[in-house]
């Protein structure tokens, strides 16, 4: 089978240009089983999804493939009359689908995380009902229909597919997505792991269930081998994650500098990687490469216009505290003040919008490490790929504290969202998990365009002016008081384009480096255990 947990379109510029065409010309070379929901789904709404739905599953698209991709989710339910529920609350999306080998039947449920109605721009009246109640039903419904090996496409999380598993009968296997999470021992490759490959649990019942997940944006694959037993349980689960390489590397010299591998030490690279069985050379596809070449043209051409240039890669942890993904990255900084690079977009939203004091911008908003070296439009538009303007929002001392407080618990709390963490320019502060909510951010300081050094934000001033994008002032992502500041009519729509205004940034200061500590937004971070990171 193959499985696809989700989030299959956004952030890149081929959605960017083409809005989903080309990933469903590409999936369907595939043939994808089924496809769970991700948040980013429904990032442009649910009539975009049905575009894209419509796409996927058309005889241009999927006519070599043995059966249509099943699009599923149990606890999605569109309303009837709107683009994804025409006729039925099922038009488009299946709480489950029943697939067959050689006789036997295995239930495949889906799952979408209930961040989605904040995280993303669903319809008001499409509901996202209790991810483990609509789960459990789905499960409940295949049983009823003698049906007793389950799989869970999951996109909720790595951790909380985990919590799932054992809250749920009858399950035996959940393959996720959406946490981005990197399975396995990578760590010869500098790679840094979030648990074994596969995760090996016990279902409510007590009988095994196996969890896995496949890291973020097709640099790697999941390899599962399941056998069921005579009692239709898990006798055994194997495999691993593979990632996904090429024939072109790339290493530094004493230097420090970057060269292409070629002859005898690429031959030795390439020989050396193929014995370990984590590693999978990726194989030439004629059919995929025709459909490529049929949008690269005017992706590339976009792409390759340079715009700077990164001194150091850049990197990208979500939170402080997180774990790099990458060599290149300094583990300290990352885990002490979070993302490099989503501290510099905050400061280059706030040279943009020339009228504001303070940007804001949520971690989720950022999708890539800025590696060392040139800066394309490419890189801008991969970075932040979201249909974004920029937003000012007015605000008091005291908003501010309240939405920072709102994001960091978000970021933090189970359920919530990763990619709700804070970042800014003009101001900084202390977080201290230990604390209740209300608490946590301390030493809250400003600093503005003309100042020389921070000081104090003043909580009662009126007013401050906030930019920030157009997704977070809606009270998205767990900004609530950007909403609140919103609805009452305290916002202004500035009509600059999100990635457009990094690329007018950095054409205009040419060089980018890391920020100096002092402007890290976060100063110091305390974790919920009391270990300063």
């Amino acid at each position: 089978m193959k499985l696809h947990a989700g989030d299959a379109i956004v952030g890149t510029l081929y959605f960017t240009l083409f809005q989903g065409e080309a990933d469903a010309a590409e999936m369907g070379v595939v043939c994808y089983d089924a496809l769970a929901l991700g948040n980013h789904e429904f990032d442009n709404g649910d009539a975009s999804l049905k575009t894209f739905l419509d796409q996927l599953n058309s005889t241009r698209f999927a006519g070599a493939c043995p059966s249509k991709v099943a699009v599923i989710s149990a606890n999605v339910t569109p309303e009837v009359g709107t683009p994804l529920a025409a006729t039925t609350a099922t038009d488009y999306i299946q709480p489950y689908v029943i697939e067959e080998f050689n006789g036997e039947k295995v239930g495949v449920v889906g799952v979408t995380t209930t961040v989605t109605t904040g995280s993303s721009s669903p319809l008001p009246t499409t509901r996202f009902a209790s991810e483990v109640v609509a789960v459990q039903g789905a499960i409940d419904r295949l049983k009823s229909q003698n049906i007793k090996r389950i799989i869970l496409v999951s996109h909720v999380g790595y951790d909380l597919d985990k919590v799932y598993a054992g809250q749920l009968t009858d399950v035996d296997v959940i393959v996720g997505g959406h946490s981005h999470t990197l399975l396995g021992d990578f760590k010869q490759y500098g790679l840094t792991s979030g648990g074994s490959y596969p995760t090996l649990l016990s279902n409510k019942d007590g009988d095994p269930v196996c969890v896995t997940t496949a890291w973020e944006y097709a640099k790697a694959v999941g390899s599962l081998q399941v056998k069921f037993d005579e009692n239709q349980k898990i006798a055994s689960c194997t495999g691993s994650t593979q990632l996904v390489v090429g024939d072109k590397f790339t290493r530094k010299d004493a230097a420090g500098k970057t060269y292409t591998v070629e002859g005898d030490e690429l031959a030795a690279v390439k020989a050396y990687l193929a014995k370990d069985s984590q590693i999978l050379f990726a194989a030439k596809n004629a059919a995929s490469d025709d459909i490529l070449a049929g949008y690269a043209g005017q992706v590339d051409t976009l792409k390759q216009t340079q715009i700077g240039l990164a001194e150091q890669t850049l990197c990208h942890a979500r939170r402080p505290g997180d774990a790099s993904k990458s060599a290149d990255c300094d583990v300290a900084i990352l885990k002490a003040h979070g993302s490099d690079i989503a501290n510099i977009v905050a400061q280059a939203f706030l040279k943009q919008s020339l009228t504001s004091d303070i940007a804001i911008q949520n971690a989720g908003g950022v999708r890539i490490d800025v590696n060392q070296g040139p800066i394309s439009i490419g890189t801008a538009y991969t970075l932040l790929p979201f249909a974004n303007t920029m937003t000012e929002l007015q605000m008091t001392g005291q908003e501010i504290k309240n939405v920072l407080e709102e994001a960091v618990d978000s970021a933090f709390k189970v359920g919530g969202s990763t990619g709700s963490y804070p970042y800014a320019a003009g101001l900084r502060w202390d977080v201290d998990m230990t604390q209740p909510f209300g608490q946590r951010i301390g030493n809250l300081q400003y600093k503005g365009k003309t100042d020389t050094g921070y000081s104090p934000l003043d909580l009662s001033k009126k007013y401050y002016k906030v930019v920030t994008n157009s997704f977070t002032a809606g009270g998205q992502d767990g900004y609530v008081t950007f909403g609140t500041v919103l609805a009452d009519g305290r916002a202004l729509d500035l009509y600059l384009d999100y990635a457009q205004s990094f690329v007018d940034y950095v054409s205009a200061v040419k060089t980018l480096n890391r920020l100096p500590i002092e402007d890290y937004s976060t100063q110091k971070f305390i974790n919920s255990s009391g270990v300063m990171q």
